[in-house]
């Protein structure tokens, strides 16, 4: 059987890369990543019931550069979430349609979620007495 004749769907081949595709597929990949952060939290609060000994693992495994890395990238994660999320609910108002506006929406997503996580890890390692 032939298939019928008519013009197929342009792939990641043709199209051209945009920030708002960059963003679309960040959002989903933070996603993910929050749901495996919200397991490490599982293990984390479980430790923390179990016993000092258990706790005092997950909190050695957590002070080295490997967990602050994770740690570090889910507070980004986390971030960049709401304030993509927030963009969305203003499209979903139909509202920040225009190139322009979506271009600049998509900027500022990046940097609010980065200067929040710099925010909340200064204030963290501040609040510590760390600084």
């Amino acid at each position: 059987m032939a298939a019928p004749n008519r013009p197929l769907s342009p792939h990641l081949q043709i199209y051209k890369p945009q920030l708002t595709s960059f963003l679309s597929i960040c959002h989903r990949m933070t996603g993910i990543g929050l749901a495996v952060g919200v397991l490490f939290l599982v293990c984390w609060l479980s430790s923390a019931a179990t016993g000092p000994e258990s706790f005092a693992r997950i909190q050695e495994f957590n002070g080295s550069w490997f967990g602050r890395l994770l740690l570090f990238g889910w507070t980004f994660a986390l971030f960049y979430h709401l304030c993509n999320g927030i963009r969305h609910l203003f499209w979903d108002a139909g509202k920040g349609f225009e190139m322009e506006i979506v271009n600049r929406s998509g900027v500022m997503v990046l940097l609010g979620a980065g200067a929040l996580t710099l925010i909340a890890w200064i204030w963290g390692y501040s609040s510590m007495g760390a600084l």
